[in-house]
C-alpha cells in the first residue's frame, strides 16, 4: 500500500469520525493545514486561567484544568512550528500555579465531574508529584521551546526539568522499577533534552536504559492483558534514545505501525476507554500519531 493510500484513507476516517483539532492537526501533517484554525479548534478546551480541560485529554472529561491537559496543548503547539502562540506562555503560567513544593506536577488535580472518566484520574492524589505526569507534559513543552523563546525561558520549565532530572536519577539510588507509561516518558523526556543539554540527557539514559528491554516491550501494569508500551512508545523519532533499542526492534515496530491501519483508515488504541466518546477519540488522536511517526522516519 502506498503512503497515498494510506493517507487517503486516513482523510477519509478522520473526517467521518476524528474530533475537529485532530482534523485540523492532520492537516498540518500534510501540509494544507492553517496554525490559525488549530488554534481556535484547541482554544475551546482552554479555560480562563490559561490552562486547559474539557476532555482534551479523552479519559479525562472534566472542564477543570489538569496537567494532562497541558500536554495534550504543547504537543499542538510543538506541531505548529515555527509559528508560536501567547498562550503557550500562560499554559506556562497556569502550571506555575499548580507546581508543587517540589517542582513536580501531580498526576491530576481534583476532578470536579468524575463521571465518564478514568479512575485513575479521579483518585488521584493532588498533594503528590508525579514523575509521569511531569516528564511528558515537560517533554512536549520543550518542543515548544525549540521554537518559542517565551517557553524555553520560562520558571516553570525550568523547574519542571530540575524535577525530572532529580526524579530520575533517585530511580538509581533506590532501585525502583518506574511503571511502564513513567519509565516511556520518562526516556522521552531524556530524549529531547539531549539537544538542550547533552550530558545531562545521556546520563538519564543510560540511568533509564537499565529498565528497558532491548526488544522495547514492557507490559503496562494494572493495563489491558495486551497492553505494552513498545519501542516507538520510548524513542518514536530518530534520537538519542534509539540507542537503547535493538535496530531489529525498531524496525519490527515500524513494520507493526505501517500494518496496522484498519480497514476504515483509522487506528485502533490497546487499552481500554472510559466513554464511547474517548474511545472514538483515541482512534482519532492515535491515526495522526502514528501517520507523525511514520512520516518523521524519514524527516528525522
Amino acid at each position: 500500500m502506498t503512503n497515498d493510500i494510506v493517507f487517503e484513507a486516513a482523510s477519509t476516517f478522520l473526517s467521518a469520525n476524528a474530533r475537529l483539532l485532530d482534523r485540523h492537526r492532520f492537516r498540518l501533517l500534510v501540509g494544507t493545514g492553517d496554525p490559525s484554525a488549530t488554534l481556535s479548534a484547541l482554544a475551546g478546551y482552554r479555560n480562563a486561567d490559561g490552562g486547559y480541560g474539557h476532555g482534551l485529554e479523552p479519559d479525562l472529561r472534566s472542564p477543570e484544568s489538569q496537567p494532562s491537559a497541558a500536554l495534550h496543548a504543547f504537543e499542538v503547539m510543538a506541531e505548529l512550528a515555527p509559528v508560536t502562540t501567547s498562550q503557550a506562555e500562560q499554559l506556562c503560567d497556569w502550571l506555575l500555579t499548580v507546581t508543587l513544593p517540589d517542582g513536580g506536577l501531580p498526576f491530576a488535580l481534583p476532578v470536579t465531574r468524575p463521571e465518564n472518566c478514568a479512575p485513575f484520574w479521579v483518585e488521584a492524589d493532588p498533594t503528590t508529584s508525579s514523575l509521569q505526569i511531569t516528564a511528558v507534559v515537560a517533554q512536549h513543552a520543550h518542543r515548544v521551546a525549540a521554537h518559542d523563546r517565551a517557553v524555553a525561558d520560562h520558571p516553570w520549565l525550568a523547574r519542571a526539568t530540575e524535577f525530572c532530572v532529580s526524579a530520575i536519577r533517585r530511580l538509581r539510588r533506590q532501585r525502583r522499577t518506574p511503571h511502564a507509561i513513567e519509565l516511556a516518558f520518562a526516556v522521552r523526556f531524556a530524549d529531547i533534552l539531549s539537544s538542550r543539554n547533552p550530558e545531562t540527557g545521556r546520563e538519564l539514559l543510560a540511568i533509564l536504559g537499565t529498565f528497558v528491554p532491548d526488544d522495547g516491550t514492557v507490559h503496562v501494569q494494572g493495563g489491558a492483558a495486551d497492553e505494552y508500551m513498545r519501542p516507538l512508545d520510548f524513542a518514536p523519532l530518530p534520537g538519542p534514545a534509539r540507542a537503547l533499542l535493538s535496530p531489529e526492534a525498531v524496525e519490527n515496530d515500524l513494520a507493526r505501525l505501517r500494518s496496522q491501519q484498519a480497514a476504515d483508515g483509522g487506528r485502533t488504541v490497546d487499552f481500554g476507554s472510559y466513554s464511547p466518546a474517548a474511545e472514538l477519540e483515541w482512534r482519532g488522536y492515535t491515526t495522526v500519531n502514528a501517520l507523525r511517526i511514520l512520516t518523521g522516519q524519514r524527516n528525522g
